[in-house]
């Protein structure tokens, strides 16, 4: 229910506040406001005869006498004595007018209505007893169901406090993990990087691997080739004539390749020379005979008269040939169709 005043009583001063929630004359015939107790009546009541007096008083006079009784009232109702200023006057003046309005409708509504119940009988009025016993246990019914209603509403608003705050604990995870996710992706954009980086080294290599298989070590490490009339092995000369006089050193160094090309060739395959042993020395590489290990027959040649007396060097160009025929038996053994050019 609403309360229709409010009081508040200080030293045994009275003061009421009559909220202006009736101050419209289009009011419900209905409705009605108490104003004061019972105790109070008779101010109330002299204070509406004294205004209703008043309205006969002609000119300035009658609103003096008004306001000296507004005054007089007041000053027996508050600890504040008049005169009041002349604009509090006037605001009192005109909240006292709405109210004198609003009781008079209500005392004309309650009179209204005393005149309906003095003509009503008595199943009338217990018909209406009954109705508004029902209404007030209707009442009372709602009163509980707005209690329980706002008991809930109470557990419902702590509810969503819970859920709003569990929301922002989740948001908060989410924001940490949309961090963390984006961290690790670009942790994993840098490890994709990373790895085409390795997957192409890795291409690179096998394609400079597959070459290298197909690479003969023995072609490129050792060029065989012509120059004019002398066969020619790393660009060094083997042979010589008198309209063209190579240079023994340059002489050397081809038969010193030579022997090595035909050494590598026989570790390759496991073979071990009859009768010889070949001894790669650069230009200076000879054979060595197995049977006789005192005996070297060197592969160089300084040139000079000593060259036309003494048969070493032709004695090692032969048995250099013998460990070739050796080489080619062997070859032939795995591979029918070998040949070697120039024979």
């Amino acid at each position: 229910s609403q309360e229709a005043f409010a009081e508040n009583r200080q030293d045994g001063v009275s003061r009421r506040f009559i909220p202006p929630a009736r101050m419209m004359s289009t009011e419900s015939a209905n409705s009605f406001t108490l104003i004061g107790e019972a105790s109070d009546g008779g101010t109330m009541e002299n204070l509406s005869r004294r205004l209703k007096a008043s309205g006969t008083r002609a000119g300035k006079l009658g609103h003096l006498g008004v306001t000296g009784d507004l005054f007089d009232i007041m000053s027996g109702q508050t600890d504040v004595d008049h005169p009041l200023c002349e604009e509090c006057t006037d605001t009192l003046l005109d909240q006292l007018d709405t109210q004198l309005n609003i009781t008079e409708n209500e005392c004309q509504n309650y009179k209204r209505c005393l005149e309906i119940l003095e003509q009503m009988n008595e199943d009338d009025k217990e018909k209406l007893q009954t109705e508004l016993k029902e209404l007030a246990l209707e009442e009372e019914q709602l009163i509980q169901e707005l209690e329980d209603v706002e008991k809930n509403r109470k557990i419902v608003a702590e509810d969503f406090e819970k859920v709003r705050a569990e929301a922002e604990r989740l948001e908060q995870e989410e924001a940490q993990y949309q961090k963390e996710y984006c961290e690790f992706k670009r942790q994993q954009l840098e490890l994709d990087d990373e790895l085409k980086s390795v997957d192409n080294q890795m291409r690179y290599a096998q394609m400079q691997l597959d070459k290298l298989k197909k690479t003969n070590v023995f072609n490129a490490t050792f060029h065989i080739w012509h120059s004019g009339q002398f066969g020619t092995i790393n660009n060094f000369r083997l042979g010589r004539l008198p309209s063209v006089p190579v240079e023994w050193n340059e002489i050397n160094a081809a038969w010193g390749q030579t022997v090595l090309l035909l050494h590598a060739l026989a570790n390759k395959m496991g073979l071990k020379f009859q009768r010889y042993r070949l001894v790669p020395y650069g230009n200076h590489s000879y054979l060595e005979s197995l049977t006789d290990k005192s005996k070297e027959l060197p592969l160089y040649c300084s040139g000079g008269l000593r060259f036309f007396w003494d048969n070493k060097f032709d004695h090692a160009m032969v048995a250099f040939l013998d460990c070739v025929q050796q080489f080619k038996e062997e070859v032939e053994k795995g591979e029918t169709r070998f040949c070697l050019p120039y024979r």
